[in-house]
């Protein structure tokens, strides 16, 4: 439950500025936590930070657990020894405000290849015992991902049900000798991933010593390609061959009119019950490792998720399913206790998502683009006056246009609602602006802003088009410059002014 006011913004950090073409856990990351706490703000919410594949969408990682080594900071393994100088006499040109993911691919990889390489060969020896202790403490996950990537690697990408059958079946013959042939590529993996959760946490801690807690997501499903579904692929619903036999998505929905096909492998929640739901009690132990405040995407499915037969052509033709959510939180508290959870409960709400999240004391969320449409929009759950104390405002979100971008394509139904119940007749210079101080405003003790609107930036600035795999998705990045000194002022002013302090 969220008892005090404060407010936050949303940021996911391949949007940092930097030099390197994406953005890193470095200088710019320390630099956008001071401008937040010189803003008042107390929250970074930072989305999944998962390794990402097809499509980039940190929704879709390789790993529940796993963090993404595009966001190594390479100036930081510099300094650490791990890179040498000679290793960056051929820095590509990168594209100014737009991460090319496919570049990251070929050079980030081939950066980091050579900072293992210079461990393997002495370089950082002050690392080893860390390293030694990083493996221990996360093999639970660590093991089974690191022979995941190296198997990817030498099928050539392939996804894990298209491996020979043998490692695709995790027969324990297969197993072993891959372990044993991949060594070199598994422990390169492995040293990777401790460079990502060093920086990382070396970040959060800076963080928290400035007033500012991280806010990171659980999606609450996996992707099909990934090392959780081919680890654990009793607890998902596959044939013998590793297809999925039913896969997740949504119904038709404000985004979209034939819903939204995910096409991630659906839980057998009677097979996860059976061992006390251990997997996600570990996959909430390893979130709390990363972010002071979890938030769990799509949180309806915990009560009731759409089935869609496998294969289809759209989410139309699904059906909902009940799923075990009050079993599943009951077991994480029993052995976590209890956890600063927010509860993604947008879309088809039904009383049984409601009863879920309200036994459990969570906050929802409320999206301020939603409140305006519609006939008589005056009973609408996301107007400022009706929201809760114990709840999660926003302008907007990842998978929103920008609010200036919102109010330049609106119809008129909407910008006449707007009108009528501020009394105002915004601009659009003014609009995102004004939709910030009504998030502040607001009773939510919770208001999250991302910074595209604290910019006030068009559509452009767009992060994501939900159910596409769009050039732009995820790609957005804002020069260091914008970071200005009077507008982390100006926020403050508002944030002291709406006691969020």
């Amino acid at each position: 439950m969220i008892t005090q006011r404060s407010s936050g913004v949303l940021l996911h950090p391949t949007s940092l500025p930097g030099p390197y073409g994406i953005g890193e856990l470095g200088a710019h990351a320390r630099h956008f936590v001071d401008w937040l706490a010189q803003a008042g703000q107390q929250s970074w919410q930072v989305m999944p930070l998962g390794p990402t594949g097809y499509g980039d969408s940190p929704y879709q990682a390789f790993s529940a657990f796993a963090g993404n080594p595009y966001l190594i900071d390479l100036t930081t393994l510099r300094e650490e020894g791990l890179l040498q100088d000679s290793d960056f006499d051929a820095v590509p040109v990168f594209e100014a405000g737009r991460v090319d993911f496919g570049l990251q691919y070929v050079w980030r990889t081939q950066m980091l290849n050579r900072a293992y390489a210079h461990f393997a060969a002495g370089a950082g020896a002050h690392l080893k015992a860390n390293f030694e202790a990083f493996q221990a403490d996360e093999a639970d996950w660590l093991d089974d991902y690191a022979l995941f990537m190296a198997l990817k690697d030498a099928h050539g990408g392939l996804p894990w049900n298209a491996w020979e059958p043998g490692t695709r079946d995790r027969e324990p013959e297969a197993l072993a000798r891959a372990r044993e042939q991949l060594a070199p590529t598994t422990e390169r993996v492995k040293f990777i991933q401790f460079l990502f959760f060093r920086q990382w946490r070396a970040l959060r801690e800076y963080a928290r010593e400035r007033g500012v807690q991280v806010i990171g997501d659980i999606p609450i499903f996996v992707a099909m390609d990934s090392s959780d579904a081919w680890a654990n692929r009793e607890q998902f619903f596959f044939d013998d061959q590793g297809q999925p036999t039913v896969v997740a998505g949504v119904p038709p929905d404000y985004f979209s009119a034939t819903g939204q096909l995910w096409g991630n492998p659906l839980y057998r929640w009677d097979v996860m019950e059976q061992d006390g739901f251990r997997w996600w009690i570990e996959r909430f132990r390893g979130s709390l490792k990363l972010y002071d405040i979890i938030r769990i995407d799509h949180f309806r499915g915990f009560a009731a998720y759409w089935e869609i037969p496998f294969p289809a052509e759209t989410a139309i033709h699904g059906r909902w399913v009940p799923a075990p959510g009050h079993a599943l939180l009951e077991a994480v508290q029993r052995a976590l206790g209890d956890m600063p959870i927010i509860a993604e409960d947008l879309g088809v709400i039904t009383p049984d998502v409601e009863k879920l999240r309200d036994d459990f004391g969570l906050p929802g969320m409320a999206v301020l683009q939603f409140a305006f449409g519609g006939g008589d929009f005056s009973v609408n759950d996301f107007l400022p006056h009706n929201l809760r104390a114990n709840q999660v405002v926003y302008t907007g979100t990842h998978d929103n246009d920008t609010s200036r971008g919102w109010w330049q394509h609106a119809d008129e139904q909407e910008r006449r609602n707007f009108r009528l119940y501020t009394h105002s007749d915004p601009t659009e210079e003014t609009f995102a602006w004004q939709l910030t101080e009504m998030a502040l405003g607001s009773r939510a003790n919770l208001a999250v802003v991302p910074l595209q609107d604290l910019l006030n930036l068009g559509s452009e600035a767009r992060m994501n088009f939900p159910g596409t795999t769009g050039p732009h998705n995820w790609t957005w990045r804002y020069p260091a410059a914008d970071l200005r000194p009077d507008l982390a002022a100006r926020l403050r002013e508002l944030t002291e002014r709406t006691g969020r302090v």
